[in-house]
């Protein structure tokens, strides 16, 4: 008698490891019977997006509404404290509109994350001006004078908004081909599409301002957007994934265009960065370990606080 084959795919393997896990290992994530049964990798990664997406809500919706999460939905802070330093900005009506609703975006996705996995407390968040203009500083590896402020205009929060979005576009795209679950998958791909829209609309407000300064200095927009982007290249510390709005023409798309309102590879493809790059750039240090920047105690989750030092845990 011919015997049935007899094999467990890896996937499931690897669900029924991450249930086993969960329940032996106290510092892994307890059971939700609430929620969707996912592999602990996946879990790990998904938690350590709600680290862009509380940063992005708070900005967002300070930026264009004067007030943050503790406001629109309390309850998604886990009652962590409000932001640092965060403020509104002094916006015409179209681009507050636009970045109002980038902000209830936002809220979206960390409810859409946290239906699937528990979370975390918002992390400590310093969205003052004073990070703001230290990361230009780093940029332009001198101060400038007066220092950067994010919300004294809309050019000025446009900038401010360039360094953000795009941080979390290159992550999920490192993100999807490492998930395991159909469930993870489709809720980053949801993600990616509109973070990559909006870093497309920030991108496409600030390309026909390239040529103008920005007041009230002598530097235009095109500059900004290069400085900021070879910082983020550098404090990622992997090759080259951050263009500003132009680029030499031999490095645009197809080689033929100077052009570069949206930033891509040889081919057009959208560039990836690790936690670990990421994490080295929302810090502002370069290193994973180093919190600071944007994340002045660490970010939150498995992933981030692994890297951190045992007085952060």
């Amino acid at each position: 008698m011919a015997l049935a084959p007899c094999f467990v795919s890896f996937a499931t393997i690897v669900v029924i490891s991450s249930f086993i896990t969960s329940l032996l290992l106290p510092s892994a994530y307890p059971l939700d019977l609430n929620a969707t049964i996912l592999p602990i990798f996946d879990v790990d990664l998904l938690e350590f997006s709600l680290n862009l997406e509380y940063l992005e809500a708070d900005f967002f919706l300070f930026g264009s509404f004067g007030q943050g999460l503790e406001r629109v939905a309390p309850n998604l802070t886990r009652g962590s404290p409000p932001p640092i330093g965060a403020q509104k900005a002094n916006l015409d009506s179209i681009t507050n509109d636009m970045i109002l609703q980038f902000g209830y975006q936002e809220v979206g996705h960390i409810k859409a994350i946290m239906n699937v996995v528990r979370g975390f407390p918002r992390p400590e968040l310093d969205l003052s001006a004073s990070t703001f203009a230290k990361v230009m500083d780093q940029a332009f590896d001198r101060p400038l004078q007066p220092p950067f402020n994010p919300y004294a205009n809309n050019v000025s929060f446009l900038i401010a908004a360039y360094l953000i979005p795009y941080v979390g576009l290159t992550g999920y795209v490192d993100t999807i081909p490492k998930l395991f679950s159909i469930t993870s998958k489709k809720l980053v791909s949801g993600l990616l599409g509109i973070e990559s829209g909006q870093d497309a609309v920030i991108r496409a407000l600030l390309y026909p301002l390239r040529l103008a300064k920005v007041p009230p200095y002598d530097i235009d927009v095109d500059e900004f957007t290069r400085r900021i982007s070879n910082l983020r290249n550098t404090l990622g510390r992997a090759r080259s994934k951050d263009e500003g709005l132009t680029a030499p023409v031999n490095e645009g798309a197809e080689g033929r265009v100077q052009g570069n309102v949206l930033a891509g590879d040889q081919f057009s493809l959208a560039y990836n960065r690790t936690p670990e790059e990421v994490l080295r750039i929302v810090y502002g240090s370069g290193n994973e370990s180093i919190p600071g920047g944007f994340f002045p105690k660490g970010a939150g989750g498995r992933i981030a606080r692994s890297h951190l030092p045992n007085g952060y845990h």
